[in-house]
């Protein structure tokens, strides 16, 4: 990433060594009284007072990451832990209310809290940080307002990069064009064009907000949706593709772009084609050099446009030819800024369970990175480990099913069921259960929790990797305090 790493360090002890001064008797003589004393206070300075000071100014700027983390209010006040229940997070909730701009949590009266207000200019977490903002959970256009000082990269969820057609106008043409289609998997129809939708959701002034609050890079994601096949294989098609997103970077004033294409390209199953497989990484290389070819003044700086692609987890370490690996990852290094790394929708409805284990992260990370060595510390500092801000409620019978929910629904949950949370040590998430007094179905809510994201960014941290959040819209206030 562009921004700077943090300097790591072994963890010292809290504990501290009790200097005792030793006073020596010395026998003057009648003459060497006067120097004598100065000779001492000097030996004094240079074997006691400097070693001291030394070792506070370290301690002072290379404070143990932990020690730093801890400061967190929520940290202050004993509320990361397992052993958590449903009064605790409705009742500390209220002192976060207003300091996030939080309009949606009518139940909870609002209580003004000073230290937590200066905890949104603090950084705790000091590797980069991604977060996603979607339109239609809008409220992580005010947190990213609010806790502006928190994030290194905002990623408003704005743009698809699609493939109009023209119908054909006779039927002749229509049979011809789909013959071709089903023979190589190429639609060749006269008139299409490359399309990128999404400015309309675009929000200038939310932008500058954000420009005189803080340093927050700003770089949309986009979504590329055109027919992967045809497009990878014309490059008229992938030049005027880059072309339009550079032009859309510079007349909109954004940092760069988020890209999302490798899981679009995976279902259509080009992947397992060696040659097409190819072809994909060369496009995003190709776009990589040309984003940062394109110079801008930032910051009393100059720096080209940002490259963030999102990839997925490898499943396991047998990977298949759809899978992003570490080949992938070092072929991509130099062309690509960040990777966004999707480490969560690890269950489903029909496969109910938690979000993003523990274990299975850092398996993920194993994959990519390998275990030490100069390329795993180049490589970890591009990574953006993917922590879901969102929960998941399941259904447990009568065929399954459920889905994704917000911070708001979670409360509202809390509120009405008034559960009891139990914390799943081995994918180190809370959960609880509560039976549909309509259906009369038991439900299973995973969602995550101070314990669980701390755990995630201990990981993260570990690895010497950033994060990236899906979505702020969806969590809770306090949550930021953290980072």
């Amino acid at each position: 990433m562009a921004k700077r790493r943090e300097r790591r360090v072994p963890p010292s002890s809290d504990r501290r060594e009790d200097g005792v001064e030793s006073s020596k008797r010395t026998i003057r003589r009648g003459g060497d009284s006067a120097p004598s004393s100065q000779i001492n206070i000097v030996l004094f300075l240079i074997v006691v007072i400097a070693p001291a000071v030394a070792v506070l100014v370290y301690r002072t700027k290379y404070a143990p990451v932990t020690s730093r983390i801890l400061s967190a209010y929520v940290h202050q006040q004993g509320l990361v832990k397992a052993d958590v229940n449903y009064q605790e997070i409705l009742t500390e909730l209220q002192r976060f209310q207003g300091f996030g701009e939080y309009l949606w949590m009518p139940l909870f009266k609002i209580q003004e809290n000073s230290k937590v207000s200066t905890n949104m200019s603090q950084r705790h977490y000091t590797y980069p940080v991604l977060a996603y903002i979607t339109p239609w959970n809008n409220k992580g256009y005010d947190i990213a307002k609010s806790f502006n000082a928190k994030f290194t990269h905002l990623s408003p969820v704005w743009y698809d990069l699609r493939r109009t057609l023209v119908l054909p106008k006779t039927s002749r043409e229509a049979s011809e064009a789909s013959k071709k289609f089903f023979e190589n998997g190429i639609l060749e129809v006269q008139g299409a064009n490359l399309v990128l939708e999404g400015r309309h959701n675009a929000d200038v002034g939310w932008i500058s907000e954000l420009r005189m609050k803080g340093n927050a890079w700003v770089l949309p994601r986009v979504v590329l949706e055109a027919f992967p096949k045809e497009f990878l294989s014309k490059k008229k098609q992938r030049d005027k593709a880059i072309d339009m997103l550079i032009t859309e970077s510079k007349e909109m004033d954004y940092d760069g772009i988020v890209l999302e294409s490798w899981s679009r390209w995976a279902a259509y199953g080009i992947l397992h084609d060696p040659d097409m497989r190819n072809m994909a990484l060369q496009f995003i290389k190709q776009l990589g050099q040309a984003l940062h070819s394109v110079s801008l003044e930032r910051n009393n700086g100059k720096q080209g446009l940002q490259l963030i692609y999102v990839i997925g987890p490898p499943r396991s370490e047998m990977l298949e030819e759809h899978d992003f690996g570490p080949a992938d990852l070092q072929s991509l290094s130099d062309y690509v800024d960040g990777f966004s790394l999707m480490t969560y929708d690890f269950s489903g409805p029909q496969n109910p369970g938690p979000n993003s284990p523990l274990k299975w992260i850092h398996s993920t990370l194993q994959i990519l990175l390998g275990s030490t060595g100069k390329t795993h510390q180049n490589l970890a500092q591009k990574i953006l480990l993917g922590i879901n801000f969102y929960g998941n409620d399941f259904a447990l019978s009568r065929g399954g099913g459920g889905g994704a929910i917000t911070g708001r629904d979670y409360l509202s949950l809390l509120e009405k069921q008034k559960p009891v949370l139990q914390w799943e040590k081995n994918s180190g998430e809370h959960l609880f259960f509560y039976s549909d007094d309509q259906h009369h179905v038991k439900h299973a809510v995973f969602y995550p929790s101070l314990m669980s994201i701390f755990l995630r960014l201990e990981e993260a941290r570990s690895w010497g990797v950033g994060i990236s959040i899906w979505e702020i819209g969806q969590g809770l206030d306090y949550f930021f305090d953290l980072l």
